[in-house]
């Protein structure tokens, strides 16, 4: 458990160093065609380049904006015009934080659950206990995190 905690520390350092990007916007009609206009290269000259035809490089550039082209073409299409593709995922929040939202909605509902049943047969518990049952629940949820997936 404590591994795959250090893992997910080690990963989202990484990730953050992508948050730069998350304010970058594609261009209206896409990478493709604003980089090979930028180059001063032509749809045909993109074409030759990649070992397509230029109304491939076309349907291309029309299905990019809207995620009609694959990876292995953007890669393909990427070295045409002398870039490096990037793809991955950056987190919306930091990974650990991911985690603790997840563990703490759970036990929102489990303790909310259990306060009803409580309540009802007079043995509810105080402001104090209701948030040291909380931290205990959310501390032992996360000590697997595989499981907080299972639940809705």
């Amino acid at each position: 458990m404590k591994n795959q905690k250090l893992v997910r520390e080690q990963l989202g350092l990484k990730l953050n160093l992508f948050r730069p990007v998350l304010n970058i916007q594609p261009p209206p009609k896409g990478w493709i065609r604003a980089i090979r206009n930028a180059l001063g290269m032509s749809a045909q000259q993109l074409a030759n380049r990649t070992g397509m035809t230029q109304q491939r490089i076309a349907v291309l550039e029309k299905g990019e904006p809207t995620g009609g082209v694959t990876l292995k073409t953007l890669r393909r299409i990427a070295e045409g015009l002398n870039c490096v593709f990037v793809y991955g995922f950056i987190p919306k929040s930091d990974l650990e934080a991911t985690l603790r939202e997840k563990a703490e909605q759970i036990a929102v509902k489990r303790i909310s659950m259990a306060s009803q049943t409580m309540g009802l047969e007079k043995q509810g518990l105080s402001e104090t206990e209701n948030q040291k049952v909380f931290t205990e629940t959310v501390e032992k949820l996360l000590q697997n995190p595989s499981r907080l997936w299972n639940e809705q």
